[in-house]
């Protein structure tokens, strides 16, 4: 099943986070030098405290430079005080409840006949399906992401890093 996924590390506090459960998903990304902006987002979101909760917790986690790829100055405006419930709307639209390992994800895309809608936190779905072997999610608005690492755990839950920001409508 791991076929279906480019394996890349993000950095060694990555592949410590998978090693130690000890590690909440939020320690895991901020210990991680590519998430800088997401980590900066769920703080400015009062997020925290929320994903590192027992969980458990599926992340689909954007890079920085899946954030680079928005429109410009829109980090800027989600990050603005006055913003915050936009951002906490956007970024809960990353979360899913429950531990979906690979495996979970691809036997879901499997069973569902290539695709499955995964509720997210925020209320809306997100559709997996698998394109040239990579697992790859389509959000409310058609725009699409590509999950390049998989199962980094942490005691409440697990992350697959992404390299598109996904969109609620």
């Amino acid at each position: 099943m791991k076929k279906f996924f480019s394996i890349v590390l993000l950095g060694a506090a990555l592949t410590t986070a998978q090693q130690s459960q000890a590690q909440t998903i939020v320690d895991a990304a901020v210990g991680s030098s590519a998430h800088t902006t997401l980590v900066a987002a769920v703080k400015a979101a009062d997020l925290v405290g929320t994903l590192s909760s027992d969980g458990p917790f599926t992340v689909f986690a954007p890079t920085n430079d899946a954030f680079k790829k928005l429109p410009a100055g829109t980090v800027d405006y989600l990050l603005k005080p006055e913003n915050k419930e936009k951002l906490q709307a956007v970024l809960t639209y990353h979360v899913v409840a429950g531990n979906l390992d690979a495996k979970a994800v691809v036997g879901a895309i499997q069973k569902g006949g290539g695709k499955a809608v995964l509720t997210t936190v925020q209320g809306a779905k997100l559709t997996a399906s698998i394109e040239d072997g990579k697992v790859v999610l389509t959000d409310a608005n058609g725009g699409k992401s590509t999950v390049t690492a998989t199962d980094i755990k942490g005691s409440n839950g697990v992350i697959h890093v992404i390299d598109t920001v996904v969109l609620p409508k």
